[in-house]
């Protein structure tokens, strides 16, 4: 929620136009010049990251201007094979989700080009450049790219292995590690005892992940300069993690240990004055509302396993481009 402006390129006297700011669609001034608009966006494979839906909004003001677009295809840094996670809602619509997809898409961010093309702008001139050499299953650390944070607070593969799922505390008044040097790895709060909060974790015998119960101190965003309990997650087998999952169960944790204490979040987020943080992140109300009737993890699960199965069966797997 930082914004910025733009600014004119030293080097060659272009201007630089901020799609972050007063700004989330390219305008007519923007395009006016140009023939062809270029992305080349290295996404992290979760709905809620919003470089997707900056590409989806380049691809309507192109639609609307008659301007062509080509997408150079980036790897999904947490692999192109697993998908989990409820689908979005219409109603819940916004800057962390404008197209009905999953948590966890498991899909490159060309294949969500030629997905959004087809549903929404079928006029749209757009051209694809596939990878070489990119497989489904690789994550990130196995295609001998080096890792260029793709913004500040996902400084590693580890933290955007872990994102999917704990950006959900964006939407509570837990810190979700903004403010340390492991983001979205270490979260907590004020009121909890590390202790107590990991050996409930544990009782959930999820897979693929451990809790380390710890105290830190944020030094900017939620709880900052306090010193908080906690948790640090460490995933022990990536391709078993689920971790959509791994936040619901967090935040049906925290709140059982602490009723009093724990509190969703207000808008405004992301642009949205009216929906809960929550709600717009996790694509319906339906979390929400589970977690406060004590429904249990598992039936949680099951609702949003048919949700992603749905979605990879009969949508998903039309637009793969690689094996």
């Amino acid at each position: 929620m930082i914004e910025w402006e733009g600014f004119r390129d030293k080097m060659t006297g272009l201007p630089v136009y901020s799609l972050y700011g007063r700004h989330r669609k390219p305008s007519g001034e923007m395009l006016r010049d140009i023939d062809v608009m270029v992305i080349d966006l290295q996404d992290v494979g979760a709905r809620y990251y919003t470089f997707i839906w900056t590409m989806a909004l380049i691809m309507e003001a192109c639609s609307e201007a008659g301007k062509s677009v080509v997408v150079l295809d980036r790897p999904n840094p947490i692999s192109g094979r697993h998908v989990e996670g409820p689908l979005l809602e219409t109603a819940y619509r916004s800057f962390v989700g404008l197209h009905s997809l999953p948590v966890r898409h498991g899909m490159t961010i060309g294949e969500i080009a030629l997905y959004v093309r087809d549903r929404h702008y079928q006029t749209l001139d757009l051209h694809v450049i596939p990878m070489q050499g990119w497989k489904r299953g690789m994550w990130h650390d196995m295609t001998g790219l080096k890792w260029v944070l793709p913004s500040p607070n996902i400084p590693t593969l580890d933290s955007a292995t872990a994102y999917p799922g704990m950006c959900l505390l964006e939407g509570t008044g837990l810190s979700e590690g903004r403010g340390t040097t492991r983001p979205f790895e270490i979260f907590g709060a004020p009121f909890i005892d590390p202790q107590d909060l990991a050996g409930r974790m544990k009782d959930y015998r999820l897979p693929g992940v451990i809790f380390r119960p710890l105290y830190f101190q944020p030094t900017f965003q939620k709880h900052a300069g306090k010193l908080c309990g906690g948790c640090q997650i460490h995933v022990t087998d990536r391709e078993v993690l689920r971790p959509f999952q791994l936040a619901a169960a967090i935040l049906r944790a925290v709140r059982e240990l602490y009723p009093g204490s724990f509190t969703w979040k207000s808008p405004p987020y992301e642009y949205e004055d009216r929906l809960m943080p929550i709600d717009i992140l996790s694509g319906s109300d339906s979390l929400r509302k589970d977690i406060e009737a004590g429904i249990s993890l598992d039936k949680m699960s099951n609702r949003w396993l048919a949700d992603s199965s749905r979605f990879d069966k009969e949508i998903r797997r039309s637009y793969l481009l690689y094996r």
